[in-house]
């Protein structure tokens, strides 16, 4: 575990895939046909709930354990678009058993247009 410290920025990025959507459907039950039948172009709308895994990897990789996740999805996201999602800490704060923290989440696909904002709270251990 590295102690968080405010100011501290991670990224993460992804380019996701027809599987991934597939997968994400089954996993979720979201079988709605706009995810799951190709648009004129041959690409699958990619869930919102899928887009924010990227900052729920982001968090993981800070060993955040996510007590409040507010998303705001900006623009869809379709298979082959490289997305690019930037995690940023705004606030410590040190308790005797874990820091407390807030983090705001940008998201931007591969032509730099925002397609989720947000934050995140969460706690990590010491």
């Amino acid at each position: 575990m590295t102690r968080p410290s405010e100011g501290d920025t991670r990224t993460f990025e992804r380019t996701f895939t027809p599987e991934d959507v597939r997968q994400f459907a089954e996993v979720s039950g979201d079988e709605q046909p706009r995810h799951l039948e190709p648009d004129d172009r041959g690409r699958l709308l990619v869930h919102g709930l899928l887009t924010a895994t990227m900052p729920t990897k982001i968090g993981g990789d800070m060993e955040v354990l996510g007590r409040t996740m507010n998303f705001a999805f900006q623009k869809p996201v379709y298979t082959g678009e490289t997305v690019t999602c930037e995690m940023t800490v705004e606030e410590v704060a040190e308790r005797s058993d874990r820091y407390d923290l807030s983090a705001a989440v940008a998201c931007e696909n591969e032509e730099g247009e925002t397609v989720l904002t947000g934050t995140v709270e969460g706690l990590v251990w010491k």
